[in-house]
């Protein structure tokens, strides 16, 4: 081996190990990144899992369910979305007693119309949008439209098939013990529809009599429908009050139910908040009858002007003892009587013994009441 392999020999190491070193420096720099990736990854896998990932607390929140429910059912979140469909108003406890007094006259009357042994009861009176109960009808029915005269509005009378044809074979004659028969797929005939229409008008006569103890309302029948999309009397989203009626003939019978928008009961809706019949609503007869006759025994300072007229103020500032004002007044003139600014009436001034009266010659003026009465409010 000569000089220069041996030389040779020594380079070639050294780039050898110059080449071992920077394949380590490498593989380092690899690890490193790989390192940093890896715990990139792991913090972004464990902030996502930490977005996706909620504790029973605020599921039950953004749910609107909760261990301790409210008792006015009111949610929150999703379930305030699902109960945003139900309709919830107030009660009106006076509409019970008449919805009782229509059942207590209807069957009074039922029985009268169709000679039978009939019985009405009261099954339910709930609050829903008028829109689901045109969706909730049963098909076949009759749906008889009728005015509210006084209320200006109007209201919904559905009898249903097992009614329809149960009066239709009570009134013709049908057997007794016997069950209606039912055709279905067939529009109802005239007979039928008159029928019908005879049963309404007996249903609202009593409810005219139902509602005279609160108010005066006649109920007028407008049209009878069998498909309720022209039965629509009011928009879907209104709400209204449904009362559902049974009735039962012995063995036959069905169901009536009288539909009245919450519009139509508007313009009575204070009447029918009363408790009992003739509620004065907190009012204290007793303090407003002191009340008033206080206000009509309190004293009242009243001014008789005999004459007006205007003057310099210098002249009135530099009055004295013994100047004389010259009036238009003459003794037999006309003076007035005023109650602070407000003029009262006229009359004429005399004298009583050693006193000075005035004797009063026009009755109170009108715009003097008024006055009186908006001074006082």
């Amino acid at each position: 081996m000569t000089a220069e392999d041996e030389d040779w020999s020594v380079d070639g190491g050294e780039e050898g190990n110059f080449d071992e070193d920077m394949a380590a420096a490498w593989e380092a720099e690899l690890a490193n990144e790989a390192e940093a990736d890896l715990d990139t990854s792991t913090s972004a896998s464990n902030s996502a899992g930490s977005e996706r990932i909620l504790n029973q607390d605020e599921i039950d929140s953004l749910l609107g369910f909760s261990l301790e429910e409210d008792d006015d059912g009111k949610g929150s979140g999703i379930r305030s979305i699902i109960n945003s469909a139900h309709v919830s108003y107030e009660r009106l406890p006076m509409l019970e007693v008449v919805f009782d007094r229509l059942v207590r006259l209807l069957t009074t009357s039922l029985r009268n119309f169709t000679s039978d042994n009939v019985e009405v009861s009261l099954d339910s009176i709930a609050s829903m949008r008028f829109g689901d109960y045109l969706n909730s009808i049963p098909l076949p029915a009759i749906l008889a439209v009728f005015r509210a005269r006084q209320l200006d509005n109007y209201g919904l009378v559905t009898v249903d098939s097992n009614l329809i044809y149960s009066i239709v074979d009570v009134l013709l004659g049908g057997r007794r013990g016997t069950a209606a028969m039912r055709v279905e797929g067939r529009p109802y005939t005239t007979i039928e529809r008159m029928l019908v229409t005879r049963l309404v008008e007996v249903i609202l006569g009593d409810a005219k009599k139902a509602f005279d103890p609160l108010t005066e309302v006649d109920f007028d029948l407008d049209r009878i429908e069998t498909n309720p999309r022209f039965a629509a009397i009011a928009q879907p989203a209104n709400a209204a009050i449904l009362v559902r009626l049974r009735v039962d003939m012995e063995d036959r019978g069905g169901r009536c139910e009288l539909m009245l928008p919450y519009a139509t009961l508007e313009p009575i809706r204070k009447m029918l908040l009363q408790n009992f019949m003739g509620e004065k609503f907190g009012n204290d007869n007793i303090w407003e009858g002191h009340l008033a006759t206080e206000i009509w025994t309190a004293p009242t300072n009243v001014r008789v002007v005999m004459d007006e007229f205007e003057q310099p103020l210098g002249r009135m500032m530099s009055l004295e003892v013994g100047d004389t004002l010259l009036m238009n007044a003459g003794q037999n003139s006309k003076v007035s009587l005023r109650c602070g600014d407000i003029y009262l009436t006229e009359g004429q001034i005399g004298r009583i013994g050693k006193k000075v009266a005035v004797r009063v010659d026009a009755p109170l003026e009108g715009v003097a009441k008024k006055a009186l009465v908006e001074s006082q409010q």
